[in-house]
């Protein structure tokens, strides 16, 4: 399927339909549909009876294939695993990593040698590009460099600036348009997403994301704790998401975003995340101390690792806390 905001990137993909290379590389923000978009492609190049727009049809043998994920001719390439993060300057792995394995990627290599079920093409999808471990990297690149006949590579990244130059150099690159605001909003208040402009905002404008109600509820509350940065507001709100057994990576989340709108209301007058909460941001703002609001930011960074690991949440969150309670000790609040 194609997005609403989809349609124009369709039609200027469509006109180099014609010189199709060996591979092509989308790229943009997470969340905006790129793997919806390189699975239209895949479907419609797959297809035996396309529409005139050039969209699969949706009813001939190939597309049931494709829609019951058992085309012969299409291989799907997706972490398969986890790996830990290589250490830096001699330090111990921070946090373990999705990835996509050598093993797949020789797999999709016998793949793309053999023939054609169908007399067309075979098609390889790589989603997330990035997620290719370092030997997995180098085996694609080799059959990147040296593609067989009539089989095309579809790469999905959200962070191309880790892939390896030489890959994005065998593929053609194809960024995708974000929605505009009004037509993300219309995309979730279609799908019934309550609060559609503040969830859009907190995800920072891309609208394909899972949104959980209850979940959200729960960072509004978190947010109006922030509002008040009070020592037993900061124990509360630990309290809380320790209660919730949630990871430490949501709650951090939510903070950083909080400090990137409190550091960008204090050096710029903007803030991206929370709209909703512009009055209490800027109230924030002009008493916070930009030294150590950008030290509270660090210790977030530093933390930020261990977001899915099983630490004490709530030890480790009171801490960050406290950090940020310092930030505007200097400065308290107008009585």
């Amino acid at each position: 399927m194609l997005y609403p905001w989809q349609a124009a990137d369709w039609q200027r993909l469509n006109r180099e339909r014609e010189r199709l290379p060996n591979a092509w590389l989308f790229t943009g923000p997470a969340g905006i549909g790129k793997l919806a978009f390189a699975e239209h492609l895949a479907a419609s190049l797959l297809c035996e009876a396309p529409r005139p727009d050039h969209g699969a049809c949706g009813q001939c043998e190939a597309c049931r294939w494709f829609a019951n994920a058992s085309h012969p001719d299409f291989r799907r390439l997706t972490p398969q695993g986890e790996e830990e993060e290589e250490a830096k300057e001699g330090s111990k792995p921070t946090r373990k990593l999705p990835v996509i394995k050598i093993e797949a990627v020789r797999e999709v290599i016998d793949f793309a040698h053999l023939t054609a079920h169908r007399a067309g093409r075979r098609i390889v999808l790589v989603e997330p590009a990035e997620a290719l471990n370092p030997a997995a990297a180098n085996a694609l690149l080799k059959i990147l460099e040296e593609p067989p006949a009539d089989v095309l590579f579809l790469l999905v990244a959200h962070a191309p600036q880790r892939l390896l130059p030489t890959i994005k150099s065998r593929c053609r690159a194809f960024p995708l348009t974000a929605p505009s605001e009004a037509e993300a909003l219309a995309w979730l208040e279609s799908a019934g997403v309550e609060n559609a402009r503040s969830e859009l905002a907190h995800h920072g404008g891309t609208p394909l994301f899972e949104h959980d109600e209850a979940l959200a509820k729960l960072r509004r509350q978190f947010l109006d704790g922030l509002a008040r940065p009070t020592l037993a507001d900061a124990i509360a709100l630990a309290e809380q998401i320790d209660r919730q057994k949630l990871p430490l990576a949501l709650p951090l989340d939510w903070l950083q975003k909080w400090l990137h709108d409190l550091a960008g209301l204090r050096l710029a007058g903007q803030l991206r995340y929370y709209p909703d909460h512009q009055a209490a941001l800027q109230a924030l703002a002009e008493r916070a101390d930009l030294g150590l609001l950008m030290g509270c930011y660090q210790s977030l960074t530093r933390l930020a690792p261990y977001g899915q690991h099983t630490l004490n949440v709530r030890l480790q969150l009171e801490a960050l806390l406290m950090d940020y309670l310092n930030v505007f000790a200097a400065r308290p609040a107008a009585r």
